[in-house]
This record gives structure tokens, C-alpha cells and sequence, in this order.
């Protein structure tokens, strides 16, 4: 296990590791936690909730919106999007005759070229008036002050999007592996407080559980239709936005946001699925090269500090620490607070997790190659539409 081909392979898998620490070490510093302030937002707000089979989740969320505070002038727009289940008459009975939450009923298939989640949101907002504009999903759970203090931090941050990140919810074995990996995936690659001063698209870090726009830049852009067939259209309506010279901002929500973004191994892997084929760049050569970093930084360091001996073993517990560190603080910025036992099981299974996630990228584009992407019941075209 001395050979020097080992050896270089074990010090620069952990000097990635430490790199991507050393980032994760900023970004938990240096980037804003959404904090409730008590403060009043006195312009009128309207948040839009695209829902299609999310009779379970809604009637939580509606439950939270009736609760908001510090919005006196805020409604609420919720669209049944052609669902199957019973979305319609629960959110119905659970808006309570609540004269600010209106809720809408489309039939229709998203039209040639959209995916549902863009039509959905497109139809939202196209009576939208008010000069701010709030999407959150279904499943996203808010603390009394979460709208307010998102809308403040827009207008604080005189920025034409703010997307509050929230604490990712992990209740399975399987979920606690990848769920965690969506904040990570930034958290130790990206510093965030120098990417939100940027324009560059590719800096641009955005999350569609929850966001919120200033109306007239979404307007500016052309809304979802500029994203019309995007299969992570919140990504790239941020990412649009920067084109046009409007910025962005990502900040931490998970003290007043979370949401258990899939239930369970067979949602989760159905969700990823979905749209795990569009990251780096939609080809199978990015995601190679990224598979190949990946194994470098995460497989390798482990396994020499296991089966290694002398430098090479130190090497790669070295590698192994910081991976599991720039987990941990990933975690922390999202949560805004100190790990979980959870949590630190998690980080400590990390290896695996970058394992689950490269075969659910696999899968993705398996299915993609096949015509058989799918969500929800509907089918997928390979362009996200």
C-alpha cells in the first residue's frame, strides 16, 4: 500500500477534502442566517404554492401561512395542479374560509414545452400584483416570521431574488445518506458570500422550495417561461436573472424554514430520478469527471486509512476527518445550529452517501436515455418538459 501511485492518490484525495473543509469553514461564518426580527413588512406580499398531489403535506403548510406574522398585507394563491389524489377539498377545508388564501383548480396538462411545476407557477403569478412575489412548495413547513424576514431580506439586500434555504428534513435511513448532500454539494465548493456580490450564472445557488422575488425583475425575465422547460427551473430562473444583470442571494432559512423534501427510499429515489441527469451540464462526461473527484476525495482516504499503513494511512485519515468536518459544518449552516447525533452519523457515513448519490445520478440518466422519466404520474420529456 506504499507504492507512490497510492500514495499521491491518498494526499490528493485529502487535499481536496481539506479544500472543500477549508470552504465549508467559510461559508458556515460568513453566510446570513434568515433570523425572525420582528419586523413589520408594510408592502403587500403574495405567496404563490403550486401543489399537485400533496394532500398530506398542504394542510401543514396552510396551517403555517394562516400563522405568518409581521405581513398584514399578504395573500396566498394555491393551485390543485390536475392532482389525483384529494389536494383540492384539503386545502379547501383547510384555508377555513380564510378570506387572504384563494384556491385554484387547474384540469389541464402543462402545455408542449413546460414541465408542470413551471406551468403551475406561471399561472400563479399571472395575477400577481403586488410588489413582491413568494413561491414555497408543499411540503415546506415556516416558522411564524419566515415570510417576513425573507421579504426584509430582499428589500435589505436590494436584490431582485432572495432564496432562503431550508433545513432539509431526514426521517429514513436513506434520506439522512443524500438529503444532506443538497446543502453540502454548495456548502463546500462555493463561497457563497462572494457569489452573491457576483453576476456570474454559474455562481448562482437558488432552492425552489422557497423563494422570493421582486415582482417587477420576475416580470423583466418573462417569469417561469424563461424556464419553461427546465428540470431544476429554480436554479436556472436565478441564473437567468444574473443574465439579465438582476442579483441574486441565497441565504440560510433552516432556523424558520425545513421541509422533508421525499418520503421515504422509493420517493426519494423517484424524485432524484427526475432531474439528477440535468447536473453538470446534462452529459455523461460531467458527471464522470465529477464521479472521478468524487471517488479521488471520499473513497479513497477511507479506504487507506483502513487498509494503509505509514504515511499512507495517515494520509488518508487525514482525508477521511476533513470530509467528514465539511459535512458537519455543511449541516450546521444549514440548520443554523450544531449537529445532531443524526447528523453526525450521517457525516461519519459520508463515503456512502456520495456513493447513493452517484448511482441515483446513474439512474437518472438510465432513464432519461429510455424515455422513462417520470413524476407524479406524468411522463417526462428529456428537456425537462
Amino acid at each position: 500500500m506504499s507504492r507512490s501511485p497510492v500514495r499521491a492518490a491518498a494526499w490528493a484525495g485529502a487535499g481536496i477534502s481539506l479544500a472543500g473543509t477549508g470552504i465549508a469553514l467559510y461559508n458556515r461564518i460568513t453566510v446570513r442566517q434568515l433570523a425572525d426580527t420582528a419586523v413589520e413588512v408594510n408592502e403587500p406580499v403574495t405567496v404563490c404554492v403550486p401543489a399537485r398531489d400533496e394532500a398530506a403535506r398542504l394542510p401543514g403548510l396552510i396551517a403555517d401561512l394562516r400563522a405568518q406574522r409581521g405581513v398584514a398585507r399578504m395573500r396566498v394563491v394555491i393551485i390543485d395542479d390536475a392532482s389525483d389524489d384529494d389536494t383540492y377539498a384539503t386545502a379547501v377545508d383547510a384555508v377555513g374560509g380564510d378570506p387572504r388564501i384563494t384556491v385554484l383548480r387547474n384540469n389541464a396538462e402543462p402545455p408542449t414545452g413546460w414541465t408542470g411545476k413551471a406551468a403551475a407557477c406561471a399561472r400563479l403569478a399571472e395575477s400577481v400584483v403586488t410588489p413582491v412575489l413568494v413561491f414555497v412548495d408543499a411540503d415546506v413547513r415556516l416558522a411564524p416570521g419566515a415570510i417576513a424576514a425573507a421579504v426584509t431580506e430582499l428589500r435589505r439586500q436590494r436584490v431582485a431574488l432572495v432564496s432562503p434555504w431550508p433545513m432539509q428534513r431526514a426521517e429514513s435511513v436513506v434520506e439522512g445518506l443524500v438529503q444532506p448532500l443538497l446543502c453540502w454539494s454548495w456548502a463546500a465548493t462555493l463561497p457563497i458570500a462572494l457569489a452573491n456580490r457576483s453576476l456570474r450564472p454559474s455562481t448562482s445557488v437558488a432552492c425552489g422550495q422557497f423563494l422570493v422575488f421582486d415582482t417587477a425583475a420576475y416580470r423583466a425575465i418573462g417569469g417561469h417561461a424563461a424556464v419553461a422547460a427546465s428540470a431544476t427551473e429554480d436554479l436556472d430562473i436565478a441564473r437567468t436573472l444574473r443574465r439579465a444583470g438582476q442579483p441574486t442571494t441565497l441565504v440560510a432559512a433552516g432556523r424558520l424554514a425545513s421541509t422533508r423534501m421525499y418520503a421515504g427510499t422509493a420517493e426519494l429515489a423517484a424524485g432524484y430520478t427526475r432531474w439528477l441527469w440535468s447536473a453538470y451540464g446534462g452529459t455523461i462526461a460531467g458527471g464522470a469527471a465529477v464521479g472521478t473527484i468524487a471517488a479521488l476525495a471520499y473513497w479513497i482516504p477511507p479506504w487507506v486509512a483502513i487498509s494503509g499503513r505509514g504515511v499512507v494511512r495517515r494520509a488518508g485519515a487525514l482525508g477521511y476527518a476533513a470530509a467528514v468536518t465539511g459535512r458537519l459544518l455543511a449541516r450546521s449552516t444549514e440548520t443554523g445550529g450544531p449537529p445532531s447525533p443524526a447528523d453526525v452519523l450521517a457525516a461519519l457515513a459520508h463515503p456512502f452517501s456520495v456513493a447513493a448519490y452517484l448511482l441515483l445520478w446513474a439512474r437518472s440518466h438510465r432513464a432519461r436515455g429510455r424515455g422513462a422519466l417520470r413524476w407524479k404520474g406524468r411522463v417526462l420529456r428529456s428537456d425537462g418538459g
